[in-house]
């Protein structure tokens, strides 16, 4: 593993009961790199974020968060590594208002990002914060759910769909927002069906078909891809 690995899977198996759906997975995420996992839906691109979070029934194989093998950890111990996700369904807690539930997060870990700074990043929050969850649009819930865990002091990110079923404005915010954390040296994992959305922004890109990486792809190697992209994502 190189030092400069935030996130090293080894020979990864995950599985949900007796059905295997990881195989053999190898992938490692850079510190301050933004790297996409890229699939048709039932791939195993969610698992792999499940299974670096400790997750799924059962897994096999080495996961290795800065420099830390954490393969036996029990899940309520992985965001003390810095490690945020956010869920394809949105982890707020929607009877409460925007900042109730940025002054709520669990302290984790010190370093959380503060609330100005959030709001500074996240304006759409601040003019909605004594605004309830369920008053939220999606983007703005899934803005939410972002900024919740970085006030928990994450600086990996293991992010599911964030732009699935909302509005392209919103999403070229959310655009704006992962660049804007790359640029403060956030690492980032990113599950996203919207390969436009992705491609712009991320380093790399693993190909994921039944449970197995079958290609990585770097920015400078995709326009070479596409064809493979297209036959297997259909972009």
């Amino acid at each position: 593993m190189s030092d400069l690995d935030q996130l090293h899977l080894s020979n990864v198996h995950a599985f949900y009961g007796e059905s295997h759906i990881l195989h053999g997975v190898d992938l490692r995420v850079k510190r301050g790199e933004l790297v996409t996992l890229l699939g048709r839906n039932g791939s195993g691109r969610s698992t792999l974020l499940k299974t670096v979070m400790g997750m799924v029934d059962r897994s096999t194989g080495q996961i290795m968060i800065n420099g830390k093998d954490v393969s036996r950890l029990t899940a309520f111990r992985i965001p003390r590594l810095g490690v945020g996700y956010c869920p394809e369904e949105r982890g707020i807690f929607s009877s409460l208002n925007v900042e109730e539930n940025l002054l709520l997060p669990p302290t984790v870990r010190s370093g959380g990002m503060p609330l100005e700074e959030i709001y500074q990043m996240f304006p759409n929050l601040y003019e909605r914060r004594h605004s309830q969850g369920t008053r939220l649009s999606g983007g703005e819930q899934q803005m939410l759910a972002i900024a919740r865990i970085l006030r928990a002091g994450a600086n990996l990110l293991l992010l599911d769909e964030i732009t699935e079923g909302l509005a392209p404005v919103i999403v070229q915010q959310l655009a704006g927002m992962l660049e804007n954390l790359k640029k403060k040296g956030l690492t980032i994992l990113l599950v996203e069906q919207n390969f436009r959305f992705a491609a712009p922004l991320a380093d790399r890109h693993y190909l994921i078909e039944h449970g197995r990486v079958i290609d990585e792809i770097s920015a400078a190697q995709l326009p070479g891809k596409m064809d493979l992209l297209h036959q297997q994502l259909g972009v």
